[in-house]
């Protein structure tokens, strides 16, 4: 991966630009460049290096089949998030972010499965028995479901792991992936503190490019990981179909030999007989 990230790439998409000096965390000291009129210049060098380290251990975690949970609710990142965590078939959130989303699991999977109950509501003609008010209310119930926990509907266990921008606007799902030793890897910007999180990615996390940027270059790494499974899946199935026919392929002459074998001693007591 470290061959697809192109630091001027980086640079042309404002990933460079920290905060202002004045609320820099010292914690990313070792991320920062330089300081340029009042503000601080992310190290694109070590972004890059980042960006890879994390890229290969969600290309990992996707090979593997597990579910890598996407998060920003900030208005610049929400559209882009959405588009990235859909296009590798990853759950997200980017509505207001649902306490005990993780640390309270079941409670969320039993709001997500009411969704479920209203649509088969809706398909077997119970929906249209209820009241003109209770169909509207369950009409907005469905709704309001849908809008904060529609994009985690396919999720039924725990994520592997979680993917933040801006760390600071998501410190609760950070504490709750914490709580459960669930992995965090995150854009951090000067006025964040790294230890926070397990994959520090230093960025900015303000500028929609910048988060464009980076989100393109995690998820294509997502997306790796993904296409080794597929490849994986459909070798081994080829490597069965071809057992099986070795298989059956070694046990056809030895039927053969056990069918055959009877008529041969027939024979053999016929002539044993003829000459006495």
């Amino acid at each position: 991966m470290a061959n697809k990230i192109d630091v001027k790439e980086l640079l042309e998409a404002g990933v460079h630009f920290g905060h202002m000096t004045r609320k820099w965390d010292p914690n990313m000291a070792p991320y920062i460049y330089m300081e340029r009129n009042g503000i601080h210049i992310i190290n694109l060098y070590k972004t890059a290096a980042k960006i890879e380290e994390a890229g290969e251990a969600m290309k990992k975690i996707a090979a593997s089949g597990r579910k890598i949970l996407f998060v920003a609710t900030k208005k610049q990142a929400k559209d882009i998030v959405s588009e990235k965590a859909l296009a590798c078939n990853m759950p997200y959130i980017t509505e207001r972010w649902p306490g005990g989303m993780l640390t309270n699991f079941v409670t969320i999977r039993k709001a997500v499965k009411k969704m479920a109950t209203i649509d088969r509501m809706k398909k077997d003609g119970t929906f249209m028995t209820l009241s003109k008010k209770e169909r509207l209310q369950v009409d907005r119930l469905r709704a309001k479901l849908e809008k904060n926990l529609g994009s985690i509907a396919d999720m039924s266990r725990l994520p592997a792991a979680l993917f933040v921008v801006d760390i600071k606007a998501e410190h609760i799902a950070i504490k709750e992936a914490q709580k459960l030793n669930i992995p965090v890897f995150a854009m951090v910007d000067t006025n964040s503190d790294p230890r926070e999180v397990d994959y520090v990615i230093p960025a900015n996390d303000d500028a929609s490019k910048s988060i464009d940027k980076i989100l393109t270059l995690v998820t294509d790494a997502v997306k790796d990981g993904l296409a080794n499974r597929t490849s994986e899946k459909e070798g081994d199935e080829a490597t069965e179909v071809e057992t099986a026919e070795v298989v059956e392929a070694a046990a056809a002459p030895e039927a053969a030999v056990v069918e055959e074998t009877p008529v041969a001693e027939v024979e053999a007591t016929e002539e044993t007989k003829s000459e006495e």
